[in-house]
């Protein structure tokens, strides 16, 4: 499938319900902030009756900070897809097998020790844990985990662990993912950008979790928008018929969706939000 210029293929009228949108490398501009002239297209969806959902690796307490102007209407997937709330209610909630926390933190352990730059962030419903705390380590977790605690042990957690995030300070693809590869069998493995991997129960993904929002919301995919640009965002785009890659994206996300948006520094989110709702159903 080749995506086609956003400026072309949607300029029709359409009956737009739910607009999932990724946050880093989509939403976020070059600074990590959300861009201003989203939020009074926010208010034209909600006005309309339009979902506006965030899909992030980042977790609820995070995206919920970030989005705390929408109250108690924000609806959110979080987690990569492991957890889904539609205000106070739990959509969908995917936590890891029995014992999969302790083999994931094991191999990662294992890997430090082989001399990789490396730390674990364990995702549980309540809050993020690390026993990795040193200021590099804290400065790429705490952006993404608002709920964090740090503890003596990573095995010794109890809460219900919806996903294991590994940071690599070099390449999450080349050096760490072969060094998870034997858990592929029994979990998810991810590469959500170059230094970030995500471990989740078997099937879980951002596709799945739109699916399970859209059931939710009674909402089809010709009713739903999605925007992404990484690995972490491939099933999602097969949730939408209109999907967006944006100008940034990873080649395969941008052969995956059938439309394209300006980049995350160009507000492609906004500048292609804006033009769609120009053009509602009749």
């Amino acid at each position: 499938m080749t995506p086609t210029d956003a400026f072309h293929a949607p300029s029709v009228r359409h009956d737009i319900r739910l607009v999932v949108c990724d946050m880093d490398g989509t939403l976020l501009d070059a600074a990590k902030r959300i861009p201003d002239a989203l939020w009074p297209l926010v208010d034209v969806m909600r006005e309309r009756g339009i979902v506006f959902a965030p899909a992030s690796g980042r977790q609820h307490a995070t995206l919920a900070g970030q989005f705390a102007r929408l109250g108690s209407s924000l609806v959110v997937i979080a987690e990569n897809g492991s957890l889904v709330v539609d205000g106070g209610d739990i959509v969908s909630c995917s936590p890891l097998p029995a014992g999969a926390m302790a083999r994931i933190v094991a191999a990662v352990r294992g890997h430090a020790v082989a001399g990789f730059d490396v730390g674990t962030v364990v995702c549980g419903l309540r809050s993020a844990y690390v026993e990795r705390d040193d200021p590099a380590f804290m400065s790429k977790v705490e952006p993404y985990y608002a709920a964090l605690e740090v503890v003596e042990d990573l095995t010794a957690v109890e809460d219900d662990i919806l996903k294991v995030a590994v940071y690599d300070f070099g390449d999450a693809a080349h050096d760490t993912q072969p060094a998870l590869a034997h858990l592929a069998d029994e979990l998810q493995v991810v590469v959500s950008d170059r230094h970030w991997i995500d471990l989740m129960a078997p099937g879980v993904n951002k596709g799945v979790a739109v699916r399970a929002l859209q059931e939710s919301l009674g909402v089809t995919p010709s009713q739903t928008v999605v925007f992404g640009d990484y690995l972490n965002d491939l099933e999602m785009m097969d949730a939408s018929e209109l999907s967006f890659a944006m100008a940034n994206a990873h080649p395969k996300v941008a052969a995956r969706a059938r439309y394209t948006a300006p980049s995350n520094v160009d507000h492609g989110v906004v500048v292609t939000l804006r033009r769609l709702l120009e053009h509602p159903v009749a």
